[in-house]
């Protein structure tokens, strides 16, 4: 019997040991790498979460000094301040109490004016002394009183004024509509002298220049630009003239006087130098703050 099986049987045996030891190993290897492959998916979806979360705290860090910046610089620019409003002419005259003006003022306001625009020597010229002033206004007279109060000898005066293209009495203001509130004031001064509105609101120029040139008139009322314009055309001269009476202390709606408009100022100087100042050096004009 052991003759027939031709090869011996515990070589056999061996061999069939030894296969079944390497089936064994293998299958061990092939369950390790199974076991391997989720573990290295693990590994790698662990280190793409860590990569997830560094790159967002990363980007979280690099914003909130970005913040941190923004505010440091806001805390660094210097805060705007509301800028204070500047106060007008009303704003101060409306808290404290109208003070009435004085020679002195129109004096300032003259050399203050000219000290720019004339020469020292030009500037003497101009200087207005103290003489060619009369008593101003203290807030407690009505024009008419005003007026009966610096030129008490008026009745005489009028009726020796026979010149025409002249005036006695030159008031001047700051409007037409001021003019005419003037006017409506001298009923109980002027008695039978003619007063003439001087201004330019409807009222062409030549129109007052016939008025003046074949008339007498004793008191002219009106503007400076107006007055000014009716001495350069010939048809207001100044040789009769004794008084000159500012409308000094009224205030219009804006609280402002006829100086603080600077139209108004600017025609106020031009009629100055148009002879008036001239007149007061020489002593034949006096000026009377109203």
């Amino acid at each position: 019997m052991g003759d027939d099986l031709g090869d011996e049987w515990w070589q056999h045996d061996d061999a069939s040991v030894a296969e079944e030891e390497k089936e064994q190993e293998k299958i061990p290897t092939a369950e390790s790498n199974t076991k391997t492959k989720p573990e290295k998916r693990k590994r790698i979806a662990e280190k793409t979460d860590g990569a997830k979360k560094k790159k967002k705290s990363g980007q979280a860090e690099s914003r909130i000094p970005q913040k941190k910046e923004t505010e440091d610089e806001k805390s660094s620019k210097p805060k705007r301040k509301r800028k204070k409003k500047k106060k007008t002419i009303t704003d101060v005259l409306a808290t404290s109490e109208p003070k009435p003006g004085c020679a002195a003022d129109l004096q300032n306001l003259v050399t203050q004016y000219f000290s720019d625009k004339r020469s020292v020597i030009e500037q003497e010229e101009l200087k207005m002394e103290d003489s060619c002033f009369v008593s101003c206004n203290d807030l407690t007279h009505s024009l008419s009183s005003y007026l009966k109060q610096i030129c008490p000898k008026w009745a005489k005066i009028r009726k020796q004024h026979a010149e025409k293209s002249s005036v006695i009495l030159l008031i001047v203001c700051s409007s037409a509509l001021r003019t005419i509130e003037l006017i409506k004031q001298l009923t109980t001064f002027k008695g039978d002298a003619k007063a003439l509105k001087l201004f330019a609101k409807h009222i062409k120029i030549d129109e007052q220049v016939n008025l003046l040139q074949n008339n007498v008139t004793h008191i002219g009322v009106g503007t400076p630009g107006r007055i000014s314009a009716l001495i350069d055309n010939d048809g207001l001269n100044l040789q009769s003239l004794k008084y000159m009476v500012l409308d000094w202390n009224w205030r219009d709606q804006k609280l402002r006087r006829m100086v603080d408009i600077p139209e108004v100022k600017l025609d106020f100087m031009k009629m100055l130098e148009s002879g008036i100042l001239k007149g007061c050096k020489e002593g034949k004009i006096k000026v009377g703050l109203f």
